[in-house]
This record gives C-alpha cells, sequence and structure tokens, in this order.
C-alpha cells in the first residue's frame, strides 16, 4: 500500500484522450500538490460527496496541483470533469488509468468485478511534496467517504 516517504510512481496517465499523456511524477517533482483516487467516474459517492467536496473547499489553493485520478478512460474522464467543474475554475485536473497501470503502482487496486465490471482504485486522498508522498489516506471502504474527503484531508 502507498505510504509516507513513497515516490510518485513513473505511469502514464490520460487527461481529455488517449494521445495526451500525462506523467504525475513529473508533474508533482516539485512544490505540493494532491492525488485523489476513486473507484468509478459518475458514481454517486464520487459524484454527489468525494469529488464535489474538493471542488468547493477553501483549501484547495493551498493544496498546490490537485489530480482525480480514475480507472476509467480517458473520454469518460473528460466528461465526467466536464460535469463536475465545467468551468475548470477548481483547477483540478482529471486523469484517466485505462488499464490501471498507476493503481497497481500504489498499491490502491481491489477488485470491484462484481458492481463495476473490472478491478479499480480504492478511494483515497495522497498529498504530494517534491515527488514524494507526505500524506495518505485510504478509505476502508470504497464506498465510504471518511478519511480522504475534502473536509477531513484538506485540514
Amino acid at each position: 500500500m502507498v505510504k509516507e516517504g513513497d515516490s510518485i510512481p513513473s505511469v502514464d496517465l490520460f487527461e481529455d484522450s488517449p494521445g495526451n499523456k500525462i506523467n504525475l511524477s513529473k508533474e508533482l517533482s516539485s512544490g505540493k500538490g494532491v492525488i485523489i483516487g476513486v473507484p468509478a467516474a459518475f458514481s454517486p459517492s464520487c459524484s454527489e460527496q468525494h469529488i464535489p467536496g474538493y471542488i468547493g473547499s477553501d483549501k484547495l489553493k493551498e493544496a498546490g496541483k490537485v489530480f482525480v485520478v480514475s480507472v476509467n478512460d480517458a473520454f469518460v474522464m473528460k466528461a465526467w470533469a466536464k460535469d463536475l467543474d465545467s468551468s475548470k475554475v477548481s483547477g483540478i485536473r482529471f486523469l484517466a488509468d485505462p488499464t490501471g497501470e498507476f493503481t497497481r503502482a500504489l498499491d490502491a487496486e481491489f477488485d470491484a468485478t462484481p458492481l463495476l465490471g473490472n478491478k479499480r482504485s480504492k478511494r483515497y486522498a495522497v498529498e504530494t511534496e517534491n515527488g514524494k508522498v507526505k500524506k495518505v489516506a485510504i478509505e476502508p471502504d470504497p464506498a465510504g467517504v471518511t478519511v480522504s474527503s475534502a473536509e477531513k484531508f484538506l485540514s
């Protein structure tokens, strides 16, 4: 499981389209950042509680660069970003991990096949500083939003 002191994995993720590669190891190599992992774009907990809490947080600007990562394709993540933050006022970037490679590198994968059809990401929030994990909050139940909520994590 991802822990404090770990380096951010060097894995290509995708923003808006399969041709637009984003590597969080490079993006977060300096300064502060937050990676928010979710089990599924457009799912009730993710769309109604988890990510809206970050979008509406007064403390978001202090967090540095903020990314939402899900085991979905780039087109789904683009549509979800448009649905949740159409004006992009939050600055949060939505990234696709279509094969789950980044999720596995963080050791945050769980088998969601019965509900979502494949393996997915546990729900988490990771604070980074200069390419290293500074703080980790992984939900004990992927459907729950407690320790990784913006209110709890950004406090």
